[in-house]
């Protein structure tokens, strides 16, 4: 589902005479369907970045970035939003949304953008929401008045609201408590049951060991260490 060969990226920082910062040569790896593979390394090892060149956020300098049957390296800008709407999903971090749009409808829009019915993507987000422990008098309210944990609740319910067969996860369990922490855990079971390819971040080793099937060192793919 997700296959990565060869891949290679660089910064230029512009403000300090264009000097060339290599970040990442020869990347390549695969994830099947029902696969969770996650990304290990040293703090500026690439993790980041690696995970940024597959959603599209960052444009690879070589190689070939396959999600699906979409080239991400190649694809044009309206090629990437279809694969987002459809087919792959990312949980980032951090919560960016529009103000003022209720919790509720957040959580709904990517199954509203991926074609499903209003009825389905409110039924969707209200049994997220719930799972997540977000209470339901907040439903109503915009996320971004929320604490930092329901805030990274609501972006995980966002997330998982839509079954995308390929998914990013940057830190899903990061700063949980250990009930929404188990909840996490087994959404990313759940997905892998349903077929999803999933790539993640794990700083939390035991959430790591639970849900992935095995682990790459990305610290193998920086110039200094690839082969």
């Amino acid at each position: 589902m997700i296959r990565i060969s060869d891949v290679s990226k660089s910064f230029v920082l512009h403000n300090q005479g264009s000097a060339v910062i290599p970040v990442m040569e020869g990347a390549s790896l695969s994830v099947a369907p029902g696969e969770c593979v996650a990304l290990v390394g040293n703090s500026g090892a690439g993790k980041s970045t690696l995970m940024r060149m597959i959603y599209g956020n960052y444009l690879a300098g070589a190689g070939r970035i396959m999600v699906g049957d979409v080239d991400v390296a190649r694809a044009e800008p309206r090629e990437i939003l279809t694969l987002r709407r459809e087919v792959l999903g990312y949980v980032s971090q951090f919560l960016r949304v529009v103000p003022r749009v209720p919790t509720l409808e957040v959580v709904a829009e990517p199954v509203l953008a991926a074609g499903g019915s209003a009825a389905e993507g409110e039924a969707r987000a209200r049994e997220l929401l719930a799972r997540l422990n977000i209470p339901e008098r907040l439903w109503s309210l915009s996320p971004t008045t929320f604490s930092g944990g329901e805030q990274q609740r609501v972006n995980i319910a966002r997330g998982f609201a839509h079954g995308f067969p390929a998914l990013l996860l940057d830190e899903p369990t990061a700063s949980l408590d250990a009930t929404n922490r188990a909840v996490v855990l087994e959404l990313i079971e759940e997905a892998k049951a349903r077929g999803a390819a999933i790539i993640g971040i794990f700083h939390d080793a035991e959430a790591r060991e639970a849900v992935c099937d095995r682990e790459i060192d990305v610290s193998g793919f920086t110039p200094a260490r690839a082969a």
